[in-house]
């Protein structure tokens, strides 16, 4: 057994005593379950055939796993149908296992692919429960109970002097059941469960916290987790509600649930083994987040200063209702706010709700920086002496460098393309910097709509020498010292992935332009950086303008100085591998 694997909970034998009250005793050494005990990674592993079983537990003790669960669904049913003694490979699988493991054999009725008759099942069952290769659990489904009512009684005789647990559980893959109270209470008056598991299909991010609070008033052994995209934080913060064990797949194709991360994901990117009663919760916010760069970066920012907290990938749905957005957005936050066993400590905060967090902010009375009011954007969120701080990392970050490369913008010439939330915020901090912006979009009505925004907002922020803008084309602004694309042109997944914002002979015609900036980062060069290249112009991508954007979040969180080249590191290897 690997030296991090601790001895497992095993079930508890109560005898009565003549004269005496009720003894709890272990039917063979070891530790108890304690709520201090580490929450244990288990990898679920589907077996076609002993082999490949054997191979894939090796591989998963290799990686950090705990135990291994052998999901014998299909492969006991073929046995079922080949062997009047079908148990028999089963027991070779869990008697050659590298780690301790769980033996599940779960029917279709339950989300499995055992279509089988019942009877071959509990055989199964009994031999697990009685044979000497045993495993350390079984999974039983609850509803398998009140299929098959002679069920209870045969596992019962079986468990008897056995150190193998049996494992009840609950699955749901359409959402929360609207009985689970009742479902759970009548699982305990089984007497039988060792283990109490319960999955179920997040459907935002607040179902996640009444899996915690089950959690937290268990009194035995427990699993509560969220599958789908909504229900990650189940499945990485176990270890602060005490879970017996959390699943991790041994690669993304062998996932056996919605939303299970690799192992390799849990342990390295989401620092399990280091997350404790006491560690706090950031995250980024938006809809869509799988793609989003920033829990790789700051989970390793955060292991580089040892700040004892995880960010995770935390969706809240939205739509082009700019109200069932804000509905989404507002519920969502502020039941991780409100939550007092949770520790939720700050956010990074993306499309679509970025406006969203300004007017949440201004509507609870937090403290909403002027800049992030002006522009009607942010994308920080921070807790600091109990007050909740919004602010606005992004336009501050590019214009940052691009001051780094052209020197101060006051009376520079910049062309600035689009008229979305990213050119805004742009646009405003160029202004507060004194630059003469022209401003070219395709729409003449969201262009204006822009422009007085932005001239609001410079008045707002009473700046003392404002630039200037006007709505142009480039062939009219025929001179500028800088171009920033904020238009989605360019970038992997939008709408031209390949194309340009600007033509390649309007670009050239640009007097004086000597540096362009594109706010895309995936891919890093885009199609506007080659073609700028090619005319021997300075170059920035969307790479350097996340990362500066990331680590003055960083800083604000936590009071350090961001690793930068780590982050920077992190991104452009994760953005090549994906080529």
């Amino acid at each position: 057994m690997p030296a991090h694997v601790r001895a497992l909970p095993v079930p508890l034998d109560t005898r009565h005593v003549a004269g005496g009250p009720a003894v709890t005793t272990q039917l063979v050494p070891s530790i108890l379950y304690t709520p201090s005990m580490s929450t244990l990674v288990c990898v679920p592993i589907l077996v076609h055939d002993e082999q490949q079983a054997r191979a894939d537990a090796m591989a998963a003790r290799n990686l950090g796993a705990d135990l291994v669960e052998f999901r014998v669904d299909t492969f006991y049913e073929r046995l079922v149908d080949e062997s009047e003694e079908p148990w028999k490979p089963v027991l070779r699988v869990v008697r050659e296992s590298e780690l301790p493991c769980i033996v599940t054999c779960r029917p279709e009725w339950e989300g499995g692919s055992y279509i089988g008759p019942e009877e071959p099942r509990a055989d199964l069952f009994e031999r697990l429960l009685v044979e000497p290769e045993r495993p350390r659990y079984i999974d039983v489904e609850l509803d398998a109970f009140r299929r098959s009512p002679g069920l209870l009684g045969r596992l019962r005789a079986a468990k008897a002097g056995s150190s193998t647990g049996i494992m009840v559980s609950i699955h749901d893959f359409d959402g929360r059941p609207h009985n689970l109270s009742r479902l759970l209470l009548e699982l305990r008056d089984l007497e039988i469960a060792d283990v109490t598991k319960i999955a179920i299909r997040a459907r935002s991010l607040r179902d996640n916290l009444e899996l915690f609070e089950i959690l937290r008033q268990a009194d035995t052994p427990t699993i509560a987790l969220g599958m789908g995209v909504f229900g990650t934080p189940s499945r990485v913060l176990a270890p602060r509600y005490n879970a017996l064990l959390t699943f991790a797949s041994l690669r993304d194709e062998s996932a056996t649930a919605p939303g299970q991360l690799t192992i390799s994901e849990l342990l390295t990117r989401h620092r399990f083994r280091s997350i404790s009663r006491t560690t706090g919760l950031y995250g980024v916010i938006g809809w869509p987040v799988a793609h989003s760069m920033s829990p790789a970066v700051h989970s390793a920012g955060f292991e580089a200063v040892e700040h004892d907290a995880v960010y995770l990938p935390l969706p809240v749905a939205g739509d082009e209702d700019p109200e069932s957005s804000y509905a989404s957005f507002k519920a969502s936050l502020t039941a991780l706010i409100d939550d007092d066993h949770l520790d939720f400590r700050g956010a990074s905060v993306t499309l679509p709700h970025k406006s969203n967090l300004v007017r949440l902010g201004i509507e609870m009375g937090w403290d909403v920086e002027p800049f992030a009011r002006a522009c009607n954007a942010a994308n920080t969120l921070t807790r600091l002496e109990e007050q909740w701080h919004v602010t606005n990392t992004d336009a501050p970050a590019a214009v940052d460098l691009l001051e780094r490369e052209i020197g101060p913008v006051r009376d520079k010439r910049v062309l600035v393309l689009g008229a979305g939330g990213v050119a805004r915020a742009i646009v405003l901090e160029l202004l507060r910097r004194g630059a003469c912006i022209g401003l070219c979009n395709r729409s003449q009505d969201r262009a204006n709509k822009l422009i007085e925004g932005a001239s609001v907002g410079v008045r707002a922020l009473q700046t003392q020498v404002p630039g200037s803008i006007e709505r142009t084309t480039p062939t009219r602004f025929a001179r500028a010292h800088a171009l920033i694309n904020c238009t989605p042109v360019g970038m992997v997944g939008g709408p031209d992935e390949t194309g340009l914002p600007i033509p390649l002979e309007q670009l050239q015609r640009i007097e004086g332009l000597s540096l362009v900036q594109d706010t895309v980062y995936n891919p890093p060069e885009t199609s506007l950086l080659k073609a700028a290249a090619s005319l021997g112009l300075a170059t920035l991508d969307g790479v350097e303008m996340f990362v500066a954007q990331a680590c003055e979040q960083f800083r604000i969180w936590t009071g350090h100085k961001a690793p930068a080249s780590l982050y920077e590191t992190i991104v452009r290897e994760s953005l090549a591998s994906k080529d």
